[in-house]
């Protein structure tokens, strides 16, 4: 921290990561979500071995989970960073053997092998999860961006030449400064230069970096729409009439959605998405508000909630997925069409 840091900006990372839990406690349908961003929180503090017990408490009930695969890469790169490297290396052998269908996990491992130079399994480990997540994919979605980028930088440090995957890398990449110039495994020779414009052009490149990371964090839960399966609004309509005029039918709601987020994605917002509600989840939530599920400023309140509680669903599917809605049929011939 540097000295002139404001104490109200530095984070209490024990103290965050106890309001998580008794926040898991109260929230137990979310407390997957909850407690890894605790364990996250513990890992900032260095308290690695707290991280690896929130990992286990959620491992031992793994048919609970949603993403049982993430949370066994996340434990993994957590016991390798205290000197469990033969543990972490196991957990990574079987995590690639599962072959996950979430991005996550195998951008997790891939990192973790790369930060402990291992090169060449991170490679293997991000080709192979492009491979299977990105084959005949027209449009890679955003959450496997960093399997290319992470691939593209490896192979850089590695001499590899250029391929089809790394191209698809250089398309998604939107930053000013090339992929190929930020992945340059010489840039490190630059810091210790004399030469000023290598300085300068390495503050461009960090700059660009920095710019990058900002974006990606800018918004650390989706904008979400609150979206009622049709048993669910029905419920809520009945309980509670005066909510009508909101919802004046089911098609009309899913309308409403897919058009707003279609507004927000034009207007140039970022990170979108869709939370669903259940009624007692709702009145649950007035409850702890002190106001009635009858008022509607509650709704967005309600929808920003469960997408910080790591609820929210991000808006565009592909194409060719199930649609958002709930429905038997693809995105492109549903509510994407």
């Amino acid at each position: 921290m540097r000295p002139d840091t404001p104490a109200e900006n530095v984070v209490d990372h024990t103290a965050e990561a106890a309001r998580l839990e008794r926040t898991a406690g109260l929230y137990p349908e979310d407390a997957e979500a909850l407690l890894l961003q605790a364990a996250a929180h513990l890992e900032l503090a260095d308290a690695r071995p707290a991280a690896t017990a929130l990992y286990d408490r959620l491992l031992a009930t793994p048919d609970t989970l949603e993403n049982a695969a993430l949370v066994r890469a996340l434990k993994a790169s957590n016991l390798w960073e205290y000197d469990h490297e033969a543990e972490a290396r196991a957990i990574i052998d079987g995590i690639r053997a599962t072959a996950p269908r979430d991005p996550a996990p195998w951008v997790i491992v891939a990192e973790s092998l790369e930060v402990h130079d291992e090169l060449e399994a991170a490679h293997d480990t991000f080709t192979e999860a492009a491979t299977l997540l990105l084959t005949d994919v027209a449009e890679p979605p955003y959450a496997t961006h960093p399997l290319l980028f992470g691939r593209h930088r490896v192979r850089r440090m590695l001499g590899l030449p250029h391929d089809d995957w790394d191209a698809r890398a250089d398309t998604l990449h939107s930053s000013p400064v090339s992929l190929d110039e930020l992945h340059d495994p010489k840039r490190v020779w630059s810091l210790g230069s004399d030469n000023p414009q290598e300085l300068k052009a390495e503050i461009s490149r960090l700059r660009a970096e920095l710019g990058t990371y900002r974006e990606a964090l800018s918004r650390p839960f989706p904008v979400a729409m609150l979206h009622w399966p049709a048993e669910e609004l029905s419920e809520l309509l009945s309980a509670y009439p005066d909510l009508a005029a909101e919802y004046p039918s089911h098609p009309e709601h899913l309308a409403t959605i897919e058009s707003s987020l279609r507004e927000l994605s034009t207007s140039g917002t970022p990170n979108l998405g869709i939370v669903t509600g259940t009624v007692p989840s709702y009145e649950a939530f007035a409850a702890s508000e002190g106001s009635s599920p009858s008022d509607t400023t509650l709704l967005p309140q309600y929808a920003t909630t469960l997408a910080a509680r790591g609820r929210a669903v991000a808006w565009p599917p592909q194409r060719t997925s199930d649609c958002w809605c709930g429905r038997p049929e693809q995105y492109d011939a549903c509510h994407g069409s």
